[in-house]
């Protein structure tokens, strides 16, 4: 067998389709991976409706998905790690380009090439990856719920514990509970901060959110939304807020509430200008903004490494499984938020 099935998306035209094409063949430092499960994100849908434009394409056609986990199918030559030939792997979300101190820091930099967006992804039956993307997981780790932790899982994570710094008793405000904020409440929980609050105008993913461990969930359009925010954290604001919708009004909201010292971390994409209509307040309380994107290599090792411990349950995540042929329908699914899913799984 020479080809595969592969959801591509043509640059120039805009059109996705799920079209066979060759199964590539790993170069130098690089492994084939047999594809077992691709988790379906918000970012995919930005990538397919135009709000989210390749940087750094390497192509005019790129298989999407970044979210990817299966089994090293084929060795390229001049590898140095050693990883055999069936070894169990999720894939980082993202690599450097190779030429700039981001590679030394490995540190997401103006030229951190994502995998799905940049280059080719992982919804395919194959894809080809840098070996220095590899993360083993453990046979006790279900291929599906590996698939998710190199975004789902690790942007909300690296913003909590890298972006954020949030310790042990701190409040926090995550607004927009859907694949990211459910993992940001609950990666929330697992440091220790309280309260913590959700907010979102869905009720299902309010529901969701105090299953996931929030303290409160609230909707954002409530009247005395301001009140019962300050009421939970005994007058003094949040400590931080974390945006996971990517939406102006959320990040004017959020700020809002935050308390002296509070900073506001954007985890949610947009190519909208950003703006805080708050004024002198915002000084006074010597508040912040801070930048977010993706997770940090090591984020996914460690996460790993949690859900083994049994300190990470990813089960819950997992919506539906959806075959590679029908990943329209799953982008669709998720965009329209049918079902109101966390992560949607492809299946080649």
């Amino acid at each position: 067998m020479d080809t595969m099935l592969a959801g591509r998306f043509h640059l120039d035209s805009r059109k996705f389709a799920v079209e066979e094409v060759p199964i590539p063949v790993p170069g130098p430092g690089e492994v084939l991976i047999e594809v077992k499960a691709a988790g379906v994100c918000l970012s995919d849908v930005h990538l397919l409706d135009g709000s989210l434009v390749p940087l750094f394409a390497t192509s005019d056609t790129i298989t999407v998905g970044h979210e990817v986990s299966g089994v090293i199918h084929t060795l390229g030559p001049d590898l140095r790690r050693g990883l055999p030939v069936g070894t169990r792997v999720t894939l980082e979300a993202g690599k450097t380009c190779g030429t700039c101190a981001g590679c030394v820091r490995r540190r997401p930099c103006t030229q951190m090439l994502t995998a799905g967006i940049d280059y080719d992804g992982g919804w395919a039956e194959y894809v080809v990856v840098r070996e220095d993307t590899l993360i083993p997981i453990p046979d006790s780790l279900p291929f599906d719920q590996a698939a998710i932790i190199p975004d789902a899982v690790s942007t909300p994570y690296a913003a909590v514990v890298a972006t954020a710094g949030v310790r042990a008793a701190q409040s926090v405000g995550v607004w927009g509970v859907g694949g990211v904020g459910a993992h940001n409440v609950r990666l929330a929980r697992l440091v220790g901060a309280a309260p913590i609050i959700a907010v979102d105008p869905l009720l299902s993913a309010r529901e969701r959110a105090l299953a996931f461990g929030a303290d409160l969930a609230l909707d954002p359009a409530a009247p005395d939304f301001a009140d019962q925010v300050r009421a939970a954290t005994g007058g003094r604001g949040l400590d931080f807020a974390f945006d996971c919708a990517g939406v102006p009004a959320v990040r004017d909201q959020a700020a809002s509430v935050l308390g002296l010292g509070g900073s506001l971390i954007l985890v949610g994409i947009t190519p909208r200008p950003l703006t805080i209509a708050e004024g002198l307040t915002f000084n006074y309380l010597q508040k912040q903004v801070r930048g977010h994107y993706g997770g940090f290599p090591e984020s996914v090792s460690e996460l790993v490494r949690l859900t083994a411990a049994g300190r990470l349950d990813l089960a819950p995540s997992i919506t539906d499984h959806i075959p590679l042929v029908d990943a329209a329908d799953a982008v669709s699914r998720l965009e329209n938020k049918i079902g109101d899913p966390i992560r949607l799984i492809l299946v080649p």
